[in-house]
């Protein structure tokens, strides 16, 4: 795009820790994508800020190191709304405790109001910028599921991203974030953007491409700018761990049922599966512990 006024992004979820799924230098790699957004709001002359949709930090309570790294990092004129990851037991009343509430005081990003999560929107905008012909857009910006296309999970109970621009025909653009697949939606001129998460944090986002989405105000119109990733740092090992773990214990409760017996007692029955099985005693330690009592 030749013209962008401000890039838009959610879900950093940024963490000290590695998720499970990964194989790689997951600190390096968090950085090497906020890098990314940093470098690419330099390449415009217009100096575009960045709306954020919520969930910066993983855990609200940030160390010190992580919030350090991230003033280092993050893009400047950075203007934001809390998820519920960044809330202290996702209450936005103790918002004041949290790493996102810290990064505000050093003046490292702006807080906007009305729309973090668990708020409902009142009309008034989060922000509105004026083009270089006088066009005003509202937008909103705001930390809500929603969806395109099916629902995400059966029961689903949140609004899919067309309703939410039908019931809110006020904002130009909205901005969501805690859904962490990137989509765009448009409705009669008007656009919701829901950029995902900048990282693939769990082995079902084998697939997902992070991006970041650039917006014209002028023509209300996005482009999104996919970030840099390693292809081959995400494993299902963790995965089929669990479930041969899960087909071993489903194993060992099924010849269980079938050498019970009601005539003598439920402590008796194992010793008595212990034999017949030959299991080793290291195992029917642990299933005593589990079970909270002690053999006979």
């Amino acid at each position: 795009m030749k013209k962008v006024n401000a890039i838009l992004c959610s879900d950093f979820h940024l963490r000290e820790d590695r998720p499970v799924c990964r194989t790689d230098d997951y600190w390096k790699a968090q950085w090497e994508k906020i890098d990314f957004i940093k470098n690419l709001q330099k390449t415009y002359d217009s100096f575009p800020i960045v709306l954020f949709a919520g969930d910066l930090f993983d855990h609200w309570k940030a160390s010190p190191n992580l919030l350090s790294t991230a003033i280092e990092h993050l893009p400047e004129d950075m203007y934001c709304v809390a998820g519920q990851h960044d809330l202290p037991h996702h209450s936005l009343e103790s918002i004041d405790k949290s790493g996102l509430f810290t990064l505000w005081k050093a003046r490292k990003i702006n807080l906007l109001s009305n729309t973090h999560w668990g708020e409902q929107p009142t009309g008034t905008p989060s922000t509105t910028i004026t083009t270089s012909t006088g066009v005003v857009r509202k937008i909103l910006v705001w930390h809500k599921m929603n969806y395109v296309g099916r629902l995400p999970w059966p029961g689903c109970s949140d609004p899919s991203a067309r309703s939410l621009l039908r019931q809110y025909p006020q904002y130009d653009l909205i901005v969501t974030g805690d859904n962490h697949k990137s989509f765009v939606e448009h409705l009669e001129g008007r656009l919701l953007v829901n950029p995902g998460s900048l990282m693939r944090m769990d082995a079902d986002q084998i697939d997902h491409r992070p991006c970041v989405y650039l917006w014209d105000a002028e023509e209300n119109e996005v482009e999104p700018v996919y970030l840099p990733i390693q292809p081959d740092v995400i494993s299902r090992e963790h995965i089929e761990v669990v479930q041969q773990r899960d087909k071993r214990l489903a194993a060992f409760i099924s010849r269980l049922d079938s050498n019970w017996q009601i005539s003598i007692s439920f402590i008796k029955n194992l010793e008595e599966f212990q034999k017949t099985n030959q299991i080793r005693p290291v195992v029917m330690e642990l299933v005593y512990k589990a079970i909270e009592v002690e053999p006979i």
